[in-house]
């Protein structure tokens, strides 16, 4: 009876990292805030400040001197969800309880630092510090999703020395390693009252002990880390002094996590304890890889007060068919099919001189949704978006300036319709928006 009961109440517990790939591969776009201001258009093209490290190492080459660059993001995400028939782990003769988990996102704050200083003539060097991918969304314990998942939080640092080398006037080249820190917690709970009416034991006995459905819940937590090295290169093409051109690649980085899976088990009756013992706290490892993406932009001066912005950025999530969980205790992998897509985001952006001091900007952007509909989890309720934003640099001498930037991101509602084995089935619809505010500092020296 242990290895047919115990065994998929433990697998349950780390079904939820299904929704922790998809934050994995949640890419977080806020690395320099006069990007921001374009909505991320001419971001391999622009090469403003040191932050085209990120986007374009090539750029360097137009920095005179050293820059520092300091910023900071200000992130405030909306998730809400509207039922539309949840159902528990022991179906519909036992109603789900608990609310719609109100916001799950909330305010979060991602910073980055760059650094850019001359090598020789014709050759840049620098460092970016930044935090690529990120995710967190965090659910009351007793919302009636807290089967599937209840907290989900995935944190990452990348550092990314660099050079550049201009190869003549016009032509410049740069590329750099990625060093890539990648650290993730998750959990949800286990309704053990519905294991027991499932198991050998059946309802009769379990009903006479007091042991009912969503009346003896467990938590599951999953957390690991791991570091991965990946590259980055990219060229610039200035076709006159109005007009610029880059690409630039980012390459995916595999990431090799291993952690701990533990548990916190309610206390159950005589015999009926034997429904935890298979939620034993052990080691468990799985193999993330991030996407790679293509960025082809462009810049174009068109009056001594204007200048145009465009961008195209393909990332390659298709990658991610499944994400594979093993076992240090040999209980058998668990194996969650993901299946996303690959994505473009097109964007556009325009910047008025207006005068010494101040130089605005705007832009508007369009994302499609790497996760298909069928696959959509409560972990990461996200879906295709349309992209706003607005910014300025303000001069403040002639060594630093302030950039601020601001997006509105209108996302399309998120239809949920997830049934996981042992977890119900979160049936509904969510209705997602985010907003970023952001401040960055430049000093050259």
């Amino acid at each position: 009876m242990k290895k047919r009961v115990l065994l998929p109440i433990a697998s349950l517990a780390i079904l939820g990292l299904s929704g922790n790939a998809t934050a994995v591969g949640f890419a977080l776009e806020q690395q320099s805030v006069n990007n921001l201001g374009y909505a991320f258009a001419g971001g391999a093209a622009n090469a403003e400040d040191a932050s085209t490290i990120y986007w374009n190492p090539a750029g360097m080459t137009r920095l005179p001197g050293r820059q520092v660059v300091l910023g900071l993001n200000a992130i405030y995400g909306s998730a809400r969800f509207v039922d539309q028939g949840t159902t528990s782990p022991a179906g519909p003769a036992f109603p789900i309880s608990g609310g719609t988990g109100g916001n799950p996102i909330g305010l979060n704050w991602v910073p980055n630092f760059y650094f850019a200083t001359d090598v020789a003539s014709n050759i840049k060097a620098g460092i970016g510090i930044n935090a690529p991918f990120g995710l967190k969304t965090q659910y009351p314990s007793d919302w009636m999703g807290r089967y599937q998942a209840i907290d989900s939080v995935v944190e990452s640092i990348n550092i990314n020395p660099t050079i550049a080398w201009k190869v003549r006037d016009n032509v410049s080249l740069g590329g750099g390693l990625n060093f890539q820190y990648f650290k993730a917690t998750l959990s949800n709970a286990i309704d053990f009252g519905a294991a027991c009416f499932g198991s050998p034991f059946g309802p009769v006995a379990c009903a006479g002990a007091g042991i009912f459905p969503q009346t003896r819940d467990g938590i599951a937590k999953v957390s690991g880390d791991s570091w991965g090295v990946g590259w980055n290169v990219g060229a610039l093409f200035e076709v006159n002094p109005d007009v610029r051109f880059g690409i630039a690649y980012r390459s995916s980085i595999k990431h090799e996590i291993k952690g701990n899976a533990t548990f916190s088990n309610p206390a159950l009756p005589g015999p009926f304890a034997a429904l935890t013992a298979g939620a034993s706290d052990t080691g468990v490892r799985a193999t993330v890889k991030t996407p790679d993406s293509l960025s082809v932009s462009l810049y174009n001066r068109v009056s001594p007060k204007w200048a145009l912005l465009a961008d195209a950025t393909w990332t390659g999530w298709s990658k991610f068919k499944e994400l594979r969980v093993r076992f240090d205790n040999g209980a058998p992998d668990v194996v969650t099919p993901e299946n996303w897509r690959n994505t473009v985001r097109i964007s556009l952006g325009a910047g008025y001189k207006l005068d010494q001091q101040w130089t605005l900007r705007g832009g508007i952007a369009y994302e499609n949704s790497a996760i298909p509909d069928a696959f959509r989890t409560a972990r990461i309720p996200d879906n295709a978006h349309t992209l706003l934003g607005f910014g300025a640099n303000y001069r403040v001498s002639k060594a630093g300036s302030l950039d601020f930037g601001y997006v509105h991101a209108f996302v399309k509602d998120a239809g949920v319709n997830n049934t996981v084995p042992g977890a119900g089935a979160l049936v509904g619809n969510y209705k997602v928006s985010a907003d970023v505010l952001s401040i960055q500092y430049n000093h050259s020296f």
